[in-house]
């Protein structure tokens, strides 16, 4: 491999990673596998039926200690009323101990006289607080865990729950679901704890004869949900290791197959701009069946084109600057003798030389400037419907109007019935194609001769035959005389007449037209040359 060539492989190898389009890539792709996980992680659905499934347990508790509190810590007091007692606060705690919750009696007046979390003795009142299990609390994927439950909180518009606040003195009224209790209902409530997670409470009515004596509150935090939420997305975060380290190879993959060819590409056009040298190549990905192969397979198309243009401009520089140099030549010549003729009759005949040097060398310039423009021309002018037969019939009669001797023309119909033989094109530059041929057959036809023209309807093309009668082409130059400044003229014709461009720039906007033209012979039933042939043959219209 070049030194060249694998310096270049290098350097793409190392900036492709770093290309807009590897960005982009990785950027989309990510974000749709970002979005898919933080939904997955979110987790609102499993996590609300870990609640209700607390809950149904927590009222099943509930009211299993209310039936053990109505008929171990009540007693009947003198007026033959039943009351909940002091000592249901050792009960209380009792009950709840090992089942984690934290459990609160109320009287029926709203007072509250037990409460699991507080001891009362000697030494006075003391709050219990449950320590949070080790490594629980801000870890940093507790933290992440939690925003992403604020931001899905805000993204799906989730109702944000109410914070739970404990004042000093506790009051039935403090609890919508303590009061719902104490009526002989019953309620549930979510709400948010100070820190993470949540508080869940139940409230049943404590009864004696279906009498409410009070209220019984279970509480419970979430710990053990937010654990197995916890635990879930974990796996789902594993999951989105595998899948996220797999998606950034996959994209940096196929970011390489797009960016690298594309850079190659970038990098040889602009090598193949910078330098005027033919060794400097389009990269091939022939091998590949997609748009980087068609789009190399474009380039390299294109710049064969633009190398095969580029060769003729130069053929054609070069060409000009012989044909000119002939006229220059003679006019020089004839510049320096007239300063040297003494003779009045040689130098008016100088003159005259002098004259058709330069009527010569205008003519030559013209029909050259006309070449040049011929490309840019057709490539701006708009295409149209041509009715061929009506054109040919309007040059015949102009010819046959202005030509006050010469050869006959006559125009023939092969195809049946009145459609018109009608092309797409530029009318103008058609009708110039017409007008040359027609020329050229009148200059090679004797006077009284004939010429016709011919035309005919084939499958997807109209085909014009142009006869003359005269002494037809040169053995070998059926395709010389399409060249440019290639000039075979009758012998009576007077010289520098013709540019020799006329049939090349005919050849040029035929070719440019999607058709083609031809030149042959025609021949007697005993082989002799009658006269020459020039066939085009264009698109029909669709």
């Amino acid at each position: 491999m070049p030194a060249e060539t694998q310096q270049q492989l290098e350097t793409d190898r190392g900036v492709y990673w770093l290309s807009p389009i590897t960005r982009r890539i990785l950027a989309i792709n990510l974000l749709a596998l970002g979005i898919l996980v933080a939904g997955a992680l979110y987790q609102d659905e499993y996590k609300q039926k870990l609640i209700d499934a607390e809950f149904s347990a927590l009222r099943i508790q509930a009211e299993m200690f209310a039936v053990a509190l109505s008929e171990g810590a009540v007693t009947r007091t003198s007026a033959g009323q039943y009351q909940v007692t002091k000592t249901s606060n050792q009960m209380v705690r009792r009950l709840v101990q090992t089942t984690g919750t934290r459990a609160r009696l109320f009287r029926h007046d709203g007072m509250l006289i037990a409460d699991s979390r507080r001891l009362i003795g000697p030494g006075g009142m003391v709050q219990i607080e449950e320590l949070p299990p080790p490594g629980s609390e801000n870890g940093v994927m507790s933290v992440v865990l939690h925003t992403i439950d604020r931001l899905a909180e805000h993204m799906f518009g989730s109702e944000l729950l109410p914070l739970y606040t404990e004042s000093a003195v506790q009051r039935a009224k403090d609890y919508p679901e303590v009061l719902a209790a104490l009526e002989g209902g019953y309620i549930e409530a979510v709400r948010a704890a100070r820190k993470y997670g949540m508080v869940l409470s139940v409230a049943v009515p404590v009864q004696r004869y279906k009498k409410v004596l009070g209220a019984l509150m279970l509480s419970k935090g979430s710990c053990d949900i937010d654990n197995s939420v916890f635990e879930v997305r974990i796996d789902i975060l594993k999951i989105f290791g595998v899948a996220l380290a797999v998606t950034v190879l996959l994209s940096l993959y196929l970011a390489g197959t797009i960016a690298r060819p594309l850079r190659r590409l970038a990098a040889a056009a602009d090598r193949v701009r910078r330098d005027h040298s033919r060794h400097h190549r389009i990269p091939d990905f022939a091998g590949r069946s997609d748009e980087i192969g068609g789009l190399a397979e474009a380039l390299n198309d294109m710049t064969e084109a633009l190398w095969t243009r580029m060769d003729a401009i130069e053929s054609f520089a070069a060409d000009v600057a012989h044909e000119i140099k002939n006229p220059l030549t003679s006019l020089r010549s004839a510049v320096e003798t007239a300063a040297r003729l003494k003779d009045p009759e040689k130098q008016r005949k100088l003159m005259a030389i002098i004259e058709e040097d330069v009527v010569r060398l205008d003519r030559l310039i013209s029909d050259i400037s006309d070449a040049s423009r011929l490309d840019a021309e057709l490539s701006r002018a708009e295409s149209g419907l041509v009715d061929i037969g009506s054109m040919l019939e309007t040059l015949i009669d102009t010819d046959q109007t202005t030509a006050k001797v010469g050869p006959q023309i006559r125009l023939e119909r092969t195809a049946a019935g009145d459609m018109p033989f009608v092309v797409t094109g530029i009318e103008g530059r058609l009708a110039q194609v017409l007008r040359n041929l027609i020329a050229n057959a009148r200059s090679f036809s004797p006077d009284g001769g004939d010429i016709c023209i011919t035309t005919t309807r084939e499958p997807g093309a109209i085909r014009i035959e142009i006869d003359d009668d005269g002494p037809g082409i040169p053995l070998g130059k059926e395709d010389a005389i399409f060249e440019r400044f290639y000039s075979e003229r009758p012998e009576s014709e007077k010289f520098g007449t013709h540019s020799g461009l006329g049939l090349s720039i005919t050849r040029q906007i035929v070719e440019a037209h999607k058709g083609s033209i031809t030149a042959s012979n025609r021949t007697s039933p005993g082989g002799r040359v009658i006269g020459a042939r020039f066939t085009v043959r264009l698109p029909q219209a669709v």
